[in-house]
């Protein structure tokens, strides 16, 4: 007797019921998508003990006709695919006619559907993938399906979910991503007697995001408005003897258009992991390392690498263009242009970014990032100093005279009396400088309508005002304080002046025309290993971007040359600092990027630290040049660069409005 057989189709359900069906939020999402695909206007999801005990979704659609309604549980049974070509243009969410046979077979499910063209409706029950009962009943137009006690004949799948508060948020985030992206339609999602969710139609894409995250969130976040950009293919090539024999003329190819919206948040609004970020493909919810990537890629240099952003991104292009059948649940793609593709979405982000200019906003009485899970910013070593230098003076006042009242220690604001002279500092430094001594809680917001006209928020703060603000002193001899046309302005002049210093290089190293200085003696540097390995891979960048350096030996190199500005006792450290972030960080990265961060170590070395006392003309060269920048935002890093205190702030804390 053979050792191979073909498996029951009981068996065959349940291997794919495992492929489709992970946890209670695959139910919702399968069923979900069949409510979309058959036109649905209203959806309503309930759900019990996380999705365990019951799953029921009801919808207002096309619905079925009987015959259909008992075919539907056959496998691989489905309306949306004719032939095999078919599979190269998907425009429905649902195609594979695997959901409901999957689900079916581990569950005791209920359907209950009417179609238009038929007077009653049908009524179909199903146990373990076992047909019990099937029979006409009153029904109203569209589908509700019932699933319960999932997984109830295959123990082992469920002891692996997980509590029933990690189940209901995975299924709260599905119907809220699904509601983002059909802002035209009804949802409501009950856990219990809880409603969780309940969103009615609006007419843009801005009002369903104030509906479902509220106007704090839309303060937050930079609208990309409409991004377009065409892929011109050139025409399939034909040979001159089959284009002669055929008598036909050479095609031509129509360009293909990709259409990018949505909404990304500030660089200074930072999760501590990829949970807000919703990526829609030709509205299908997706989780894709090419956009993932694409993304991050936006806010390099405006974000630490362990940050994350918030960003609803909807991508719209041709059918054709897009694979959606390489992924068993549906959630990963491939794009037939995929260099094009993330090109097109980076660039198109970024752009808006450095067109918009988002300013965070101080907001007193309310910490930084309050209520997200934003990650702590990686300090550098001055910022440190100045963490240090504040907590000193905060544990040890100075001293004060006998019988002198007990006071705080408190910061010194330097006014600059006087018109300040014309200057204009060109170097990569200031010269002249005078120095001196786990997964987020899901919540819905109490709304449910489009915006009411007293919550519709204010403009956001926008770093375009910084070429008119007019400074007025130093705070710790590290902040500039300026005064704007709505508010008072705090600037960080050592990561200020780390932007400017930053672009510079960038633009000298694509000019090709780096400003160097050459060493008397030549910096003898002895490497590890591993940093020996990533010299030898980056050593031409190092040396486009001003490093003379050569091989000295054995794991030794010899610095015969440094970029300009950056002092002699730096060097060395910054030679590392590159090295260790080139290991870590940049391994899979571009070219490109290890570019970037060449030039984020030497800005950083190169700036003007704290504790450094400026007068007028610098603070003002110091703003100025900041203003001409294309990310005056945050610093190479992901730091913050300037904060605005807004008069209307000011006004309520003085109790004038």
């Amino acid at each position: 007797m053979g050792r191979i057989r073909v498996l029951p189709d009981q068996v065959a359900n349940k291997i794919a019921a495992g492929e489709v069906v992970e946890r209670p939020a695959s139910v919702v999402k399968e069923l979900l998508e069949n409510s979309l695909d058959a036109g649905a206007g209203e959806l309503r999801v309930e759900v019990e003990t996380g999705g365990r005990r019951l799953v029921r979704v009801a919808d207002d659609g096309a619905g079925m006709l009987r015959d259909d309604a008992l075919l539907a549980f056959e496998r691989h049974a489905t309306s949306k695919l004719r032939d095999v070509q078919d599979l190269f243009s998907i425009a429905t969410l649902g195609f594979r006619g695997e959901a409901l046979p999957s689900i079916a077979s581990v569950s005791r499910l209920l359907l209950e559907t009417r179609s238009a063209e038929e007077t009653t409706g049908t009524r179909i029950e199903i146990a373990g993938g076992k047909l019990l009962d099937c029979g006409e009943a009153a029904l109203a137009r569209g589908t509700t399906i019932t699933v319960r006690d999932l997984f109830f004949n295959v123990p082992a799948r469920r002891k692996f979910l997980r509590s029933e508060q990690t189940e209901l948020a995975h299924i709260a985030s599905l119907v809220t991503h699904y509601s983002l992206a059909h802002p035209d339609k009804t949802f409501r999602l009950l856990s219990g007697a809880s409603e969780l969710l309940s969103v009615t139609p609006v007419g843009t894409l801005r009002e369903r995001v104030y509906q479902v995250f509220g106007a704090h969130t839309l303060e937050e976040l930079v609208d990309l408005g409409a991004c377009e950009r065409e892929l011109v293919l050139p025409p399939p090539y034909v040979p001159p003897t089959e284009a002669v024999e055929s008598r036909r003329e050479p095609e031509e190819t129509l360009p293909r258009t990709f259409r990018l919206r949505g909404f990304v948040s500030r660089p200074q609004v930072q999760k501590g992991n990829r949970n807000s970020i919703f990526i829609f493909v030709n509205g299908r919810l997706i989780r894709d390392r090419l956009l993932l990537h694409a993304l991050s890629s936006a806010y390099y240099n405006l974000m630490p690498a362990a940050a994350y952003p918030f960003a609803l991104l909807f991508l719209e292009c041709e059918f054709d263009e897009v694979d959606v059948n390489v992924h068993p649940s549906k959630t990963e793609v491939r794009f037939r242009h995929q260099s094009f593709v993330h090109d097109f979405v980076r660039d198109a982000i970024r752009e808006r970014l450095i067109e918009s200019r988002p300013a965070p906003a101080f907001t007193p009485g309310a910490s930084a990032g309050a209520g997200q899970a934003a990650a702590r910013l990686p300090y550098s070593e001055f910022s440190q100093m100045l963490e240090s230098t504040a907590a000193a003076e905060v544990s040890a006042p100075p001293a004060r005279q006998a019988g002198a009242a007990e006071s705080a220690p408190e910061f010194v604001l330097r006014p600059q009396p006087g018109p300040p002279p014309r200057l204009d500092f060109e170097g990569p430094g200031i010269p002249s400088a005078e120095p001196s001594a786990e997964a987020p809680k899901w919540r819905i917001p109490d709304t449910h309508g489009a915006f009411p006209p007293e919550a519709v928020p204010p403009p956001a703060p926008s770093l375009a005002e910084l070429s008119d603000l007019r400074p007025l002193g130093q705070l710790q001899e590290s902040f500039i304080i300026a005064a704007g046309r709505d508010g008072l302005w705090i600037i960080d002049q050592h990561v200020a002046h780390e932007r400017i210093l930053f672009e510079k290089v960038l633009r000298q190293r694509a000019a090709g025309a780096v400003e160097m200085q050459s060493l008397l003696m030549p910096l003898i540097v002895q490497l590890t290993p591993g940093q020996q390995i990533e010299y030898a891979r980056i050593a031409g960048e190092l040396n486009a971007s001003g490093f003379e350096t050569e091989p000295f030996g054995n794991r030794t190199i010899a610095v015969k040359a440094a970029p300009a500005g950056i002092p002699a006792g730096e060097l060395e450290k910054v030679l590392f600092e590159i090295l260790e972030i080139a290991e870590q960080e940049l391994r899979g990265r571009s070219l490109d990027d290890v570019r970037r961060n060449i030039a984020a170590s030497i800005a950083c070395r190169a700036a003007i630290k704290i504790n450094t006392r400026l007068d007028h003309s610098k603070m003002e060269w110091l703003l100025r040049r900041l203003a001409a920048t294309d990310c005056p935002m945050s610093c190479p890093h992901g730091r913050p660069i300037a904060l605005q205190y807004p008069t209307r702030e000011i006004l309520k804390a003085f109790h004038r409005i």
